[in-house]
């Protein structure tokens, strides 16, 4: 069977389909994954072929002047009511300008590989009318934005790129998800706001086979909590990429991820009966000295420390949140962008964690002690993590996803 990946995003959108991508190439399937190039590079150490075909992603920069407007001009609204907006917005562009810029670089790409099964990016959705075009099953994998945006909100810039192609227009919303999609969390832990429930298999504790923790971590002090924060790498490859814009520059509306670094960094020096790991993509620190509990690091493997961990201080990317279940750790959330406000809250209605509002380093700080203290959030994880283990393995995805092509 041939099977065509595509990934947008930053590398984490990658990683969250390698898993599947190395079972089906350990299959026998010949997997070939379309991206931009800083995600290629996640594909290159397995038995996966790679084309960056895909320019760039930047969904900001296909923004029209009116759609910025539409978003910067409205001061009347509070911060839920902008988040909304924000979201309304980019579901146009995503339907629209950017679905039509992935369609014309994935479809050359797959008329040359004829692939049989088109597993996509959650964010790409040229490649459901690619779908349509030419019969060819697709399904989208974990991803926080197809658990974020509504479908609905999607469909007229959809009906009309069906248009252009020739093809009928759809009324159902769902057509985006027609034979359903691939989830890594048990149902009952979905966090898809519009859509059924998906083809559910086990969260993998190891994507990177290399990955390890380095030698001084046996060193950390154990007669205490051990907290890990993380910012993610969406926010600083994109801050890497406008390194001349001012923070929350539209159409992003986003923090800047220095500012959220140095207060989680204040939170972590004010839990001094923890041990704090910081990660910090490479983000510069400016605060010294730092008190002795608090270590600083570029990156860990983030899956394996979490094993270990009594809190995870996040930003509540997907991929994050799914490690957490997998893990059963405890998560203070401290959203940034885009669906992390969503899956904060999420976490919080399912009793994993705790969403953090106030982003001042005593807000974060008092969250993150709730949470330690909190045996019910400690219960609930471990709970989440028994049904993930009730998940079939990822390598029984690819009879079933056999079985659709057949």
């Amino acid at each position: 069977m041939r099977v065509l990946f595509t990934t947008l995003g930053s590398p984490s959108h990658g990683r969250a389909q390698l898993p599947l991508a190395r079972a089906l190439a350990a299959a026998g399937c010949e997997v070939l994954a379309a991206t931009t190039q800083p995600v290629a590079e996640v594909f290159k150490q397995d038995d996966v072929r790679v084309t960056s075909c895909i320019s760039g992603f930047n969904p900001g920069s296909h923004a029209t002047p009116s759609q910025i407007m539409e978003i910067t001009d409205r001061t009347d609204l509070n911060p839920e009511q902008r988040r909304a907006l924000f979201l309304r917005v980019m579901s146009q562009v995503l339907s629209g300008p950017m679905a039509r810029d992935v369609l014309d670089a994935v479809l050359p790409v797959v008329r040359d590989f004829r692939p049989e099964l088109i597993l996509r990016d959650g964010m790409d959705l040229g490649s459901v009318l690619i779908g349509e075009m030419l019969d060819i099953p697709q399904l989208p994998t974990p991803s926080g934005a197809l658990n974020a945006f509504d479908p609905a909100e999607l469909l007229p810039g959809l009906n009309i790129l069906r248009e252009e192609h020739g093809l009928p227009a759809h009324e159902d919303p769902l057509s985006i998800v027609p034979r359903g999609r691939i989830d890594y969390v048990p149902p009952d832990y979905s966090f898809a706001r519009y859509l059924p429930v998906a083809r559910s298999y086990r969260q993998t504790v190891t994507v990177d086979r290399r990955s390890v923790l380095p030698r001084w971590v046996v060193d950390l002090p154990t007669d205490r909590p051990l907290v890990f924060a993380a910012i993610g790498t969406a926010l600083p490859m994109i801050h890497e990429k406008t390194p001349d814009q001012e923070a929350g520059k539209p159409p992003f509306l986003m923090p800047d991820p220095v500012d959220t670094l140095r207060s989680i960094i204040e939170a972590a020096i004010r839990l001094d009966d923890c041990t704090v790991l910081v990660a910090t993509m490479g983000l510069p620190v400016d605060i010294d000295p730092l008190p002795s509990h608090i270590h600083i690091t570029e990156r860990l493997p983030q899956p394996l420390l979490l094993e270990s961990v009594d809190l995870f201080l996040t930003h509540g990317g997907f991929n994050s949140v799914r490690e957490s279940l997998r893990t059963a750790t405890p998560m203070a959330v401290l959203p940034q962008f885009g669906d992390q406000h969503g899956n904060a809250r999420r976490v919080e209605e399912l009793g994993l964690g705790r969403e953090i509002t106030d982003n001042t380093p005593d807000g974060i700080t008092t969250v993150c002690r709730q949470v330690l203290a909190d045996r019910v959030i400690g219960a609930n994880t471990r709970r989440a993590r028994l049904a993930t283990l009730t998940l079939p393995e990822i390598e029984s995805a690819v009879a079933d996803l056999e079985q659709l092509v057949r």
